[in-house]
């Protein structure tokens, strides 16, 4: 094939011959093409000579390929394939229905907020590429401010400049301790006092999580717990808990998920209710929002 013929094709011709080959007439093909016959004709004649023979065998009852047109027919359905592929794609990303969407959230939006409104997404748009990361606030909003998260779930710390931020409001969380089954505090309604001989895994000091627990003990006139592991890893908190007597505390949510994944684990029932403040959910306030992402942002805040 002569380059002068790479040059000159267009999806339009690669159809006329596609049709050539559906219909076996002429006519037939210039029509499904929207093209008068002797256009179609003088097109065709166009394309053998750039291609250096003839396309098609005129039969008395029609048009076959010739070995050359096989190999064009064969080759030009390739290339309308990835046509229709591309435009079906740029059409699905300009309509927001595909395409990659990064987002951050702590762990208890994570689990009671994003996730479900990214399944209740994909249901729709099985083509959403999504990525989630679930890290501290901090870590978060920093990676939000170098743009390498459409939105994030977490909540501003004294650091942050509040003004780059498009901020939505989201909701308190309650903590709930997670130990073993066999724990002996479990089974029973429990005050945070009797929790006190026991180990703790709970996240690092001036965590969120970290300062609703320790707050909680000293607004009901108690020491803090003496014997703890500092640990942001579920993995970890949940290594401890299944070998000793320590107890986790988690979002109520992310409690509630783990023990119905892992049945030797259960909540203690506490007397005293602990609560973690609002995240909101956060968005750089110059950078505008691809549709894909604006589509999963408006389902999370549907869940707040």
């Amino acid at each position: 094939m002569s380059l002068s013929l790479i040059q000159r094709l267009k999806p339009s011709h690669l159809k006329l011959i596609r049709a050539i080959h559906d219909s076996g007439k002429l006519q037939l093909a210039a029509e499904q093409v929207g093209m008068s016959q002797p256009a179609a004709s003088r097109l065709l004649s166009e394309i053998e000579s750039d291609a250096g023979g003839a396309l098609f065998e005129r039969l008395p009852h029609g048009m076959a390929p010739t070995p050359i047109g096989a190999a064009f027919v064969r080759h030009a359905q390739v290339i309308l394939a990835e046509v229709d592929a591309l435009t079906n794609e740029i059409d699905q990303l300009r309509g927001g229905m595909a395409g990659a969407v990064r987002v951050g959230a702590v762990t208890g939006p994570a689990v009671g907020a994003l996730v479900p409104a990214l399944m209740e997404v994909r249901a729709d748009l099985p083509d959403i590429h999504p990525t989630i990361e679930v890290a501290p606030s901090v870590t978060l909003i920093r990676g939000l401010e170098e743009g390498r998260f459409d939105f994030v779930l977490a909540r501003i710390t004294s650091g942050n400049e509040v003004r780059a931020f498009h901020a939505f409001p989201g909701r308190t969380e309650q903590i709930c301790l997670l130990a073993r089954r066999t724990h002996p505090l479990a089974g029973r309604k429990i005050s945070l006092a009797e929790t006190l001989p026991y180990e703790f895994v709970i996240q690092e000091p001036g965590s969120p999580i970290r300062t609703a627990m320790e707050n909680a003990f000293l607004s009901n006139s108690l020491q803090t717990p003496a014997k703890v592991t500092n640990s942001s890893s579920l993995l970890v908190a949940l290594s401890i808990l299944t070998r000793s007597d320590a107890i986790a505390p988690q979002t109520c949510e992310v409690a509630q998920l783990t023990t119905r994944a892992a049945s030797e684990l259960t909540i203690l029932d506490t007397r005293e209710d602990i609560i973690v403040p609002s995240f909101l959910v956060l968005q750089a306030r110059h950078r505008q929002l691809p549709p894909i992402a604006q589509r999963l942002l408006d389902a999370v805040l549907c869940r707040l």
